[in-house]
């Protein structure tokens, strides 16, 4: 079971605390509460507010959370209805000591350098039956987004070639579209997602129409709808984690 797979509207999503007020407002009249993250100070400055970069939904029910953010999620989340569990590794500054919780999930597979997985995730993962993927990139979460169990997008070469060798019918996307303030561009997975059983959202628009035409088409394909949440640049703010 994938947790970025939805079944129906979440009642909650965990957002960049540096989101818009347009696509806070998005959120809020579909009637979704939007949690902002607290300022991981162990991070580098353009990603310390990214969900995907300190918290890892095993299902829908059970997160596991960085030590260095667990008691304010302890807190934030309380209301949420879902199981908090603690991971064993403490995030740092640089790479790969950032990336331990950055993994991606397409159908029954985790994808990760599995080098530097946290091993309190890497458990729970496998106790859920899920398969590992190794790859290179580390950022694999920021990098993916799945659409389903058997379709996903990537701005990773390495990810790309790893999923259509598993039979994933697989989009690369060029990173250089995606805005992230601090760094050249950001990744796909932390600027895109579905929102519901039925629409895949993005954080803004796609300057580059060509690409912009592609990814609509292939989201379509895959039986749902392609809304913006803003009229910005699309940027990437981190994986949305929703909570159903």
């Amino acid at each position: 079971m994938n947790p970025y797979i939805l079944p129906c509207s979440p009642r909650f999503v965990i957002i960049d605390y540096r989101a818009s007020d347009e696509i806070i407002n998005y959120l809020k009249k579909l009637n979704i509460i939007p949690i902002k993250t607290i300022k991981c100070n162990e991070l580098q400055e353009p990603v310390n507010g990214h969900p995907d970069m300190v918290i890892h939904p095993i299902d829908y029910e059970n997160f596991v959370v960085a030590p260095n953010v667990y008691d304010y999620y302890r807190i934030a989340l309380k209301s949420a209805g879902v199981r908090l569990i603690k991971g064993s590794t403490t995030l740092s500054i640089n790479y790969p000591g950032d990336i331990s919780y950055n993994v991606a999930r397409v159908g029954r597979y985790a994808i990760h350098n599995l080098h530097h997985t946290d091993e309190v995730l890497k458990h729970y993962l496998e106790k859920s039956g899920i398969e590992f993927i190794h790859v290179r990139q580390g950022y694999s979460k920021c990098s993916t987004t799945a659409l389903n169990g058997n379709t996903a997008l990537t701005s990773d070469t390495s990810i790309y070639e790893k999923l259509t060798s598993c039979n994933i019918n697989c989009l690369y996307i060029n990173p250089e579209v995606v805005l992230l303030n601090g760094y050249n561009h950001g990744f796909i997975g932390g600027c895109t997602g579905l929102i519901n059983d039925k629409t895949f959202l993005s954080t803004g628009k796609i300057c580059d129409k060509n690409i912009a035409d592609t990814i609509k088409e292939f989201i379509m394909s895959a039986g749902y709808t392609y809304n913006e949440a803003s009229n910005e640049q699309i940027t990437d703010l981190g994986t949305i984690i929703p909570i159903v």
